[in-house]
């Protein structure tokens, strides 16, 4: 890394680190709007108060029009698409970029827990969280900066798996009890309401198949991160079926669109986006197959269809 005269080489390095992991690593967040958006009211004689939890999955950082910049949030990231065509009451987007099921109960910067937003009056949480608790951000720089120097081998499974045992798998695991303690807290504060866990959408080819160097990971690094992803999923399905909460799937609509395709055919950007959005992060798109996902979801009789 070259020095600017201003920061240090170290600076520079966590710098482009940062943006590697663009919003997943945390951004210095302040300030989202908590205040419920008072709408109109829904046209079929019932209100829908709706609060959105999550990360920059759910945020939409450097998607047209950014209202938060503290918390890269986006007036179209899919709960906002979610709010309108359900007709929402009340809407309160309280996700912020960064996020991690700490921040359900601490404030990020000047965002308020994001629980916060959730009384005994809302109707319909939606919550997509656990990708920075297990780290999506350090191992995109990790297997970035690895993929580089063995583009051919599997060196960032290699360096996970080198203690005899896997750690992302094990980050997984040790994510589980978060998310159940955030379902619980969400029941706790709205009893009434209808909880749905929203799963992350497919970033990498579903084949296994890599893209270097568009995508900088090494050839056989691709299918190890996919089945983390994967994992993830499964592990936010599984929690949300044992704490009263319905899932979405994203990954499968999402499926064909991951950051390898062209920038006609994808919905998430590889580490140098094309549009406007974070790397390795949803574009417009993404956040629109992600919304259709949750209203599909809510069409359904309660979760069953």
């Amino acid at each position: 890394m070259t020095n600017d005269g201003r920061t240090t080489d170290g600076a520079r390095a966590r710098r482009r680190a940062a943006v590697l992991a663009a919003a997943v690593g945390g951004c210095a967040l302040v300030a989202a709007s908590t205040a419920p958006a008072t709408a109109h009211p829904a046209g079929h004689g019932h209100r829908l108060d709706y609060v959105a939890l999550g990360d920059s999955y759910t945020s939409g950082p450097g998607i047209p029009t950014q209202v938060d910049a503290d918390c890269a949030r986006s007036d179209h990231d899919y709960p906002s698409l979610v709010a309108q065509r359900e007709g929402a009451s009340s809407f309160t987007d309280a996700s912020c970029s960064g996020a991690t099921t700490a921040q359900m109960w601490q404030a990020q910067g000047g965002n308020p827990p994001q629980l916060d937003a959730v009384s005994r009056d809302t109707d319909l949480v939606s919550v997509q969280i656990g990708g920075n608790d297990v780290g999506f951000g350090t191992i995109i720089g990790t297997c970035a900066r690895l993929g580089v120097q063995d583009p051919t081998g599997n060196p960032c499974e290699r360096a996970y798996e080198a203690s005899g045992q896997d750690r992302l798998a094990l980050a997984v695991r040790q994510t589980a009890p978060k998310i159940a303690e955030v379902l619980r807290a969400v029941h706790a504060r709205a009893p009434h309401a209808r909880v749905v866990v929203v799963g992350y959408p497919d970033l990498l080819p579903d084949d296994g198949v890599g893209c270097f160097p568009q995508v900088p990971f090494a050839q056989g690094d691709f299918a190890y991160l996919r089945d983390t992803e994967k994992r993830l999923d499964l592990m936010l399905r599984t929690v949300a079926a044992r704490n009263r909460a319905e899932y979405v799937d994203t990954y499968g609509p999402t499926i064909g669109h991951d950051m390898c395709k062209a920038p006609a055919d994808r919905w998430i950007e590889p580490l140098q986006p094309a549009a406007p959005a974070a790397p390795a992060h949803p574009n417009a798109r993404g956040e629109e197959a992600m919304a259709q996902a949750v209203v599909d979801r809510l069409a359904g009789d309660h979760g069953h269809h």
